[in-house]
C-alpha cells in the first residue's frame, strides 16, 4: 500500500463462515479501526457484515508502505484473536490476508462508497441500506463524525442533499471486489 492513495479494503471469513457472531464483535472492531488504523489513514466508508466487511479509507502522506501495511495487519490480527479467544475457536478467521484494490478514478471512488452503504441489501441483510447499523451511511447523514472522514467524503459528493439522492438513486452493476 502506498502513500496518499485510496484503497478498497475487504475480506471475508474462512469458506465464507461468520466473523461477527454477536453486536459487541461488531463495535469491538469498529474500535480496532480506531486504535490501529487512524495513524496511517482516514476512513471514508465501512460497512461490517455477518461474515464479510469492506473499508474504505486513503492512506496519510509521506508514510511508509511497511507502517500502513503493518497497520492493517495488526488490526484484523488483533481481531481475529479476540474472537478466536471468546468463542473458543482455532484456525483461521479469515478466509486470507485481507485484500486492497487501489482506486485511482473519482467516479469510482464515488460509486464505491454508495456501494459499501449499500452492501446489507446486496446481500440481502437489510431491507433498507439507510437503517442498517454497522456501516458509515448513518455517521454521514446524522453527522456523527466518531472516525470518519466525513467533510471529505460529502465533498465527493457536492453536499449531504446530493450525498442521499445519488445513493437512492445507485444501480448495482459494478464490480467492486
Amino acid at each position: 500500500m502506498i502513500s496518499d492513495s485510496y484503497y478498497h479494503i475487504f475480506n471475508r471469513g474462512n469458506n465464507k463462515q461468520a466473523i461477527f457472531f454477536e453486536t459487541r464483535n461488531y463495535r469491538y472492531l469498529l474500535s480496532l479501526f480506531e486504535k490501529y488504523l487512524l495513524s496511517v489513514c482516514d476512513i471514508y466508508a465501512y460497512c461490517l457484515l455477518s461474515n464479510h466487511f469492506h473499508l474504505l479509507v486513503k492512506t496519510k502522506k509521506e508514510m511508509e508502505a511497511k507502517i500502513i501495511s503493518q497497520a492493517f495487519s495488526n488490526c484484523f490480527n488483533a481481531y481475529a484473536k479476540a474472537i478466536n479467544k471468546a468463542y473458543n475457536r482455532t484456525g483461521s478467521l479469515f478466509q486470507d490476508r485481507f485484500r486492497r484494490k487501489k482506486i485511482d478514478d473519482e467516479t469510482y471512488l464515488r460509486n464505491l462508497i454508495i456501494y459499501i452503504h449499500q452492501n446489507p441489501v446486496h446481500h440481502g441483510v437489510a431491507s433498507n441500506f439507510k437503517n442498517y447499523e454497522f456501516s458509515s451511511y448513518l455517521n454521514y447523514i446524522l453527522d456523527n463524525n466518531s472516525f470518519l472522514e466525513l467533510n471529505s467524503g460529502l465533498a465527493l459528493f457536492e453536499d449531504k442533499d446530493n450525498f442521499e439522492f445519488v445513493h437512492s438513486q445507485f444501480k448495482d452493476d459494478f464490480d467492486f471486489e
